[in-house]
């Protein structure tokens, strides 16, 4: 589950620091939380 949440991170990390823009940052923070929200619906 660690390593889980510990490659999400760097996956939203990631995806934050490929935007150029607001609206790109607001985007890729929905969906890395969707990521996250996903992963701990799989898990409960």
């Amino acid at each position: 589950m660690r390593k889980m949440m510990t490659a999400m991170v760097l996956a939203g990390a990631v995806l934050v620091s490929a935007c150029n823009t607001v609206s790109g940052v607001g985007k890729d923070v929905s969906s890395a939380g969707d990521a996250v929200a996903g992963a701990a619906d799989k898990h409960k």
